[in-house]
């Protein structure tokens, strides 16, 4: 016998093995139905955690090329803007300097002609020399300036070759991702394009119950398509079981090595044309997938549905319709192997976790059994001991019966024997004077024949 105490009255009481076994058990399936629900979650927010932040960097990377590229053309505009200005105050010197030199030399020729006539032809060769000099000053300056200019343009010319070829690698490298992001992006697009073109063409073409047959189809071809390379081992086919008054579309169950299952889904398929008057919804669904389920012992259900073609809520991937009918998923038809690949990760992680509860279930059972075969043989040696009780109850009363009717014969018996002694008490009473009492007669007779 095990002892618990209750939490709020502190009361100790006592169980068997077999309630506490019990007890046991439902506090641990609660226990792990707990855990696998933290692990769903926890397994959900990294996976949004790792969107978010796989978005985040690349929105931050293209904000950063994009700073980079406007910095560096900055720092380009402004090394422009400088070379330009050193240009145009280089240029405004030079002037200066010739201005100046025309504007004294002009003042010396003047001063020497008026000093001396006879020195008119010798300033004139002066002023021709000066003037070849200060051409020949002014093609070297020139010359300099030139080369000078060339030289910082080229070097510049360099620097910006280099700035515009870093700007033009980190564009063609933002280019070639955004053609790639768009090519991915056109890819899926036109995949989803021709997806709703085909079941457009497909509903045209067929009635409301072949639409439902095809869409099924479809999901079990996809799933054939990758079976053998990802599901190699797992269970995947038509619910064709009705026993239960009712069934799902397709039931999908993977065991471990060894032997134990730890995933099942039960699968529902719902499409209609899209001329059809009565439009239904997906909710008008969940009760009967749920109760399918239930009856064919699936731990999840997943609905696919082509229902509500226009609901954003419906089309933005999975969804988690749990807060309605436990463990209840609505998906696409695009979405079916990523949601089966989704929950069987997750079910692997807690894989350790049912073996253990398999093994504590094994234990459970062979507890079970053996209580079972005590009890069969209590209630066997009970029944037969109760067959034996009453067969001796019976030899007994049978018996008891032979000794009334034995005391009975005893009773006739002593009865007659007393009747005899009484009967023979009056034989050997019995006179002549006695017989003769009331008869005067008869005692004449016998007095003559005593006289006789």
């Amino acid at each position: 016998m095990q002892e618990i105490k209750c939490p709020k009255c502190g009361e100790v009481f006592q169980v068997d093995e077999n309630g506490y076994a019990q007890i046991l058990q439902q506090v641990r399936d609660k226990e792990f139905q707990k855990e696998i629900e933290r692990r769903e979650n926890e397994m959900k927010r990294l996976i949004e955690a790792n969107l978010e932040k796989v978005k985040t960097e690349h929105e931050m990377k293209c904000k950063e090329i994009a700073a980079e590229k406007e910095r560096i053309a900055s720092i380009a505009r402004q090394k422009i803007s400088e070379l330009q200005s050193q240009i145009s105050n280089s240029e405004t010197a030079k002037d200066l300097a010739v201005s100046q030199a025309l504007a004294k030399q002009k003042e010396d020729f003047n001063s020497r002609a008026n000093a001396a006539n006879s020195a008119l032809a010798e300033k004139d060769r002066e002023i021709d020399r000066l003037k070849m000099q200060l051409n020949a000053q002014k093609e070297a300056a020139a010359m300099d300036k030139k080369t000078a200019v060339m030289e910082a343009v080229a070097d510049k010319t360099e620097e910006l070759s280099e700035k515009e070829k870093q700007i033009l690698l980190l564009e063609s490298s933002h280019e070639l991702e955004k053609k790639n992001m768009e090519q991915m992006h056109a890819a899926k697009v036109q995949e989803l394009e021709g997806q709703v073109a085909y079941y457009k063409d497909f509903k045209a073409r067929q009635s409301t119950k072949m639409v439902g047959e095809s869409l099924e189809q479809y999901c079990y071809n996809q799933f054939n398509m990758i079976r053998m390379g990802a599901f190699p081992k797992a269970y995947f086919e038509k619910d064709n079981d009705a026993s239960s008054g009712n069934k799902g579309d397709f039931i999908f169950r993977e065991l471990s090595d060894d032997g134990i299952e730890f995933i099942s889904i039960m699968f529902e398929m719902k499409n209609e044309l899209d001329e059809t008057a009565t439009k239904h919804k997906n909710e008008d669904f969940f009760a009967k997938l749920d109760k399918d389920r239930k009856t064919k012992n699936c731990e999840y259900a997943v609905l696919v549905s082509m229902l509500e073609a226009d609901n954003e809520y419906y089309n933005n991937g999975i969804v988690d319709v749990s807060y309605k009918y436990e463990k209840m998923y609505v998906i696409r038809p695009q979405f079916m192997i990523p949601l089966i690949t989704l929950l069987r990760n997750a079910a692997l992680k807690s894989l350790e976790y049912r073996r253990e509860l398999e093994q504590i279930k094994n234990q459970q059972i062979d507890i079970t059994n053996f209580e079972s075969n005590i009890n069969a043989f209590k209630e066997g040696f009970a029944r037969n001991y109760r067959l034996a009780s009453e067969r001796f109850q019976d030899a007994i009363s049978e018996i008891d019966k032979s000794i009334e009717h034995l005391e009975k014969i005893k009773k006739n018996l002593i009865s007659s024997e007393n009747n005899l002694r009484l009967a023979n008490n009056k034989a050997e009473d019995l006179t002549i004077k006695k017989l003769t009492k009331n008869a005067p007669s008869v005692k004449v007779m016998f007095d003559e024949l005593n006289q006789d």
